[in-house]
């Protein structure tokens, strides 16, 4: 055996093990100026006036005792509140009945769940607005049919619909994962007790996923009280905290009043985080080596409400989505319907071309590449390596911290932090490169976790044997670590790329007019009143990101094939 004295003595072995710790080093100052530097500098500038100068916290009374702003906090936590309720219990539901009934067409409802993850949140108010607007399908008399039948779309309503969409397929994934894993032998105890149907929902079913529950609970409100894009397009004057921000800092360049509202904007998210950490530490293992697998019982009514339900709710999210396709196809909505490509000529508009999708393109594939890279060796470092235990517990709170950062947050604290004159690395601002690194990070949680979670299933022994036969470690990682991590290394790039795409609000402080993309472009086209190109320009967004998601279906498909033939008995 390769002990560690032996170990020692190698030249070759200190060498490998030095430049282990000088990587994890590496990786830790990279975490701390792109993550925990800017944040600082951020909270730093909400307790200075627009002069600089130290007024403790002054902006945070200014801001609680004008009515016009206070009022914002109120509006986002009642939306936040409304959407997550509606949205979880939708989803509930709707993964109950994909995942515990025998209904038919589970892969389409799957699938037609996770649609609205690949449009930007902008696309979801604009098709409402097209709806339900002044000029709207179904707000001119319904469709013909109830003269006078109008909603008032522009403000919490809007607001709220939008969220739901947006909201839905978050929800759906986890408690979809959560009612996959169950007991059986919980229900029949249930059973020859004579609990009926409803008393099982309530004492089995519903303890069985309570971690779920509140896990989309909070990742709900989160992604709900951080949002922009919905509340800027279809918002009126009904202001969240999100907007508040975008209007200190572009319309009245307070950056002091941004940071403040910021560091607001980023207390319930911090507070969900830390909770679901919580929630997430107490569960506890659901499946036993003595476990049954869910076995579904015979319901033909109940299978038919669910159809009902599932093919209602796959409506509901595609009417949404169809009606920007039609109306960005149609010469003026609703005077004339005639079909027509001129709305994505965006020469004429706010766009200025097609150039901001291509900018887009060009940006989500660095991120995907950049990001997937990074992501993966710094899980790698933080996971397979044994030195600087405190550096690399640092590394893995610094990696997890994005997650409960707004994208507002992150790039607002870019602008205080890279375009400080005494920075040297202010030469990056307004460049391609900090607009990839801000993605980079406001993305980087997930793919971190995925990675983190691939790397824990595979044995400890492949580096411990190729210490044993003096293989450098970056052999083994090429050779092995990557093949057998393919379809994680794969999957963190597919959402790095899929959600460069769609994301407007870490970005929005940071695009420079030598540099526009396709998803702040919709804002500033629907600002202009260019609202059919805002919805030719969702829908190439959209197109993009179900292209890719085919194309990761594809090559997923092909290289699990590979790289799981050698558990396949011949």
């Amino acid at each position: 055996m390769w002990t560690a004295r032996t170990r020692a003595l190698s030249p070759k072995a200190g060498g490998a093990e030095l430049w282990q710790m000088s990587l994890v080093v590496i990786v830790v100052l990279l975490l701390l100026t792109s993550v925990l530097f800017p944040l600082g500098v951020l909270f730093a500038k909400a307790f200075l006036d627009r002069e600089g100068a130290f007024v403790g916290l002054a902006n945070f009374v200014r801001y609680f005792s004008t009515p016009a702003l206070s009022q914002s906090l109120t509006n986002t936590i009642y939306v936040s509140v409304v959407s997550t309720v509606i949205a979880v219990t939708l989803a509930f539901f709707y993964a109950y009945g994909v995942i515990r009934t025998a209904i038919r067409g589970k892969a389409f409802f799957k699938t037609i769940a996770l649609v609205p993850l690949f449009a930007p949140t902008m696309m979801h108010g604009i098709a409402l607005t097209y709806l339900f607007g002044n000029q709207g399908l179904v707000t001119n008399g319904l469709f013909g049919l109830v003269p006078g039948f109008k909603i008032e779309l522009y403000g919490p309503v809007g607001i709220i619909l939008a969220e739901v969409i947006y909201l839905f397929p978050q929800a759906f994934l986890i408690l979809a994962a959560s009612l996959a894993v169950t007991d059986y032998r919980l229900y029949e105890a249930a059973e020859t007790l004579g609990a009926g149907r409803l008393k099982r929902l309530l004492t089995v079913t519903l303890p069985s996923v309570k971690f779920g529950l509140i896990s989309a609970i909070f990742v709900c409100f989160t992604a709900c009280f951080t949002d922009f894009g919905a509340p800027q397009v279809i918002g009126g004057k009904f202001n969240v905290l999100a907007t508040d921000i975008y209007k200190q800092v572009i319309g009245q360049q307070n950056m002091s009043m941004g940071a403040a509202v910021g560091i607001l904007l980023t207390i319930p998210a911090v507070v969900a985080f830390i909770v679901d950490r919580l929630v997430q530490r107490k569960q506890s293992a659901l499946i036993t080596s003595k476990s049954t697998p869910y076995r579904i019982a015979n319901g033909r009514l109940r299978d038919m409400l669910f159809t009902l339900f599932c093919a209602l709710m796959s409506i509901g999210i595609l009417i949404p989505l169809l009606t920007i396709v039609y109306a960005s196809l149609v010469n003026v909505w609703p005077y004339n319907l005639t079909l027509s490509l001129k709305h994505f000529d965006f020469s004429a508009m706010a766009a200025a071309g097609f150039e901001p999708f291509w900018n887009s393109l060009v940006l989500s594939l660095l991120t995907a590449v950049l990001g997937t890279l990074f992501a993966f060796v710094t899980a790698y470092l933080i996971e397979k390596t044994r030195m600087l235990r405190s550096a690399r517990q640092l590394g893995y709170f610094l990696a997890i911290l994005p997650l409960s950062l707004p994208g507002m947050v992150i790039g607002l604290a870019y602008i205080f932090f890279f375009n400080a004159p005494d920075n040297p690395l202010s030469l990056m601002y307004g460049t391609v490169a900090i607009l990839v690194l801000a993605n980079v990070v406001h993305f980087f949680s997930v793919p971190f976790i995925t990675a983190m979670t691939t790397l824990k299933k595979q044995d400890k022994e492949f580096e411990l044997v190729a210490e044993s036969m003096r293989v450098p470690f970056y052999r083994t990682f090429l050779k092995v670590t990557v093949p057998l991590s393919l379809p994680a290394i794969i999957e963190m790039a597919m959402y790095f790329f899929v959600n460069s795409m769609v994301t407007v609000s870490a970005l929005v402080f940071l695009t420079s007019p030598d540099f526009k993309l396709a998803a702040v472009s919709i804002v500033h086209m629907d600002d202009a009143g260019d609202t059919a190109a805002a919805a030719a320009m969702s829908v190439l967004i959209l197109g993009t990101n179900i292209a890719v998601r085919l194309l990761y279906e594809l090559i997923l498909r092909g290289v699990r094939r590979r790289t799981e033939a050698w558990q396949v008995h011949k």
